[in-house]
């Protein structure tokens, strides 16, 4: 079974690194060093004497000085059954695009809850909005599987009365957001229920902790097989990253240059006909190689694959540009696409921001803002601005044309991010619509 990636998030101090901490402890994958160093800041529990759990991912200076989590802290582990790698992504709402950035990587998001900042004797309570927030983001995101992890339940006076009702609340949201629930698993990090080994009946819950839930998740290669092989197969779209000149030894066939990059799409092979974007120069494929420069002959290159691309050809060539399928189009100007602002510079209309689309940087011009998505309803209205880490549509021109498509059915093809052209900082992700 393929390694998961899956990532912790939710609002600040909800329990995410403690809640990693305890996977890492109960796995055993934490080394006798980290777990003195964790010990000298232990703190009491009914139970004992426990090990500050949060300390074997709040690596920054600034973190330890804070007691927050700033930057994305990755973790890897592994059981019998299974392979993990763990980001533990920042709550707080000026590190959003941390998060965001985590997300795009990730087969599997862990919304953490914290019980005890919730009215949950209310069965119609509310949920924080950072809460609401991180989960509409990993939706838009398409992660493939949310899984819901109520924390705290410890520190409440009737557990399963939480339990339910926040259960419930969470059910409703995601109903509206359409986001699909893998799970909800009540936990206590700290004293850790349910995280590693069940508690079976505890806060009225009978079902798996939240590692063996995690356990039977499928990763987004294996759900991209799945769909590939039931779609027609797609048109290859090959990301230029870097161009090997001819006076590099060894060089690829007939001493022509060698475009190295990563298949977005479909598959090429030798005597594929490709075209550039956007110069629609095209050329015949003559070579593949792979990253040990073996000659793959006439085995194909898949989606996915890194390869060294020799062409029949001398054609200009840059990072950044596509080779593409020869019937493929060549890219579009204009398009819509959702957007997270996450710069605290407000979007406004007619603004000129740098586009980054797999390695190419082009101009580009935000036309109009279709409307806002309202965090608590998941309601839309019109606005004529985006503040910082809010969500919204757009219509997007570009200053040359890119090859785009849905961020639904390709990843690298449907997304982008905006930087802001004078301070040069990360203004929004872009997901590519329908």
């Amino acid at each position: 079974m393929n390694a998961l990636t899956f990532i912790t998030c939710g609002s600040v101090d909800d329990g995410k690194s403690t809640l990693i901490g305890r996977l890492l402890l109960d796995s055993k994958a934490i080394l006798s060093d980290q777990l003195a160093n964790a010990s000298n800041t232990s703190h009491r529990t009914d139970d004992g004497q426990q090990p500050d759990l949060a300390a074997f991912t709040d690596g920054l200076q600034a973190e330890r000085e804070q007691g927050i989590t700033i930057d994305v802290a990755w973790r890897y582990f592994a059981t019998p059954a299974r392979k993990f790698i763990i980001g533990d992504t920042p709550g707080h709402v000026q590190y959003t695009r941390n998060m965001v950035t985590a997300a795009t990587n990730a087969d599997a998001a862990v919304v953490l809850v914290d019980a005890t900042k919730l009215d949950w004797q209310n069965p119609a309570l509310e949920l924080l909005a950072q809460t609401r927030r991180h989960s509409l983001l990993v939706n838009r995101l398409r992660v493939p599987s949310v899984v819901f992890a109520i924390n705290k339940l410890d520190a409440v006076d009737d557990p399963q009365t939480a339990f339910t009702n926040i259960s419930a609340a969470l059910h409703h949201f995601a109903a509206l957001g359409q986001i699909d629930c893998a799970g909800t698993v009540p936990v206590s990090a700290l004293m850790g229920y349910n995280v590693v080994l069940a508690h079976p009946g505890w806060a009225g819950y009978h079902g798996p902790s939240l590692l063996a839930l995690l356990e039977g998740l499928p990763t987004i290669a294996e759900l991209e097989t799945i769909s590939a092989a039931a779609q027609p197969p797609s048109l290859p779209h090959l990301a230029v990253q870097w161009v090997e000149n001819r006076n590099t030894v060894p060089r690829g066939a007939h001493g022509r240059r060698i475009y190295w990059g990563r298949l977005a799409v479909g598959t090429i092979s030798v005597g594929s006909l490709l075209q550039l974007s956007p110069s629609a120069q095209h050329a015949q494929v003559a070579q593949l190689l792979t990253t040990t420069r073996q000659d793959l002959g006439n085995l194909p290159a898949q989606a996915g694959d890194t390869v060294g691309v020799v062409l029949d050809r001398e054609i200009d060539i840059s990072r950044g540009d596509w080779l593409i399928a020869r019937q493929a189009s060549l890219g579009s100007q204009r398009t819509t696409a959702t957007i997270a602002w996450l710069d605290e510079q407000p979007l406004n209309v007619g603004r000129t921001y740098w586009a980054l689309h797999g390695h190419r940087w082009v101009k580009v011009k935000v036309c109009a803002i279709d409307h806002q998505i309202d965090i608590a309803t998941l309601t839309t209205s019109p606005t004529d601005t985006l503040v910082a880490n809010s969500i919204g549509q757009v219509q997007l021109h570009f200053q040359t044309p890119l090859p785009l498509a849905p961020y639904a059915t390709s990843r690298v093809l449907g997304s982008l991010i905006l930087v802001d052209t004078a301070s040069h900082s990360t203004a929004a992700a872009v997901l590519i619509n329908a």
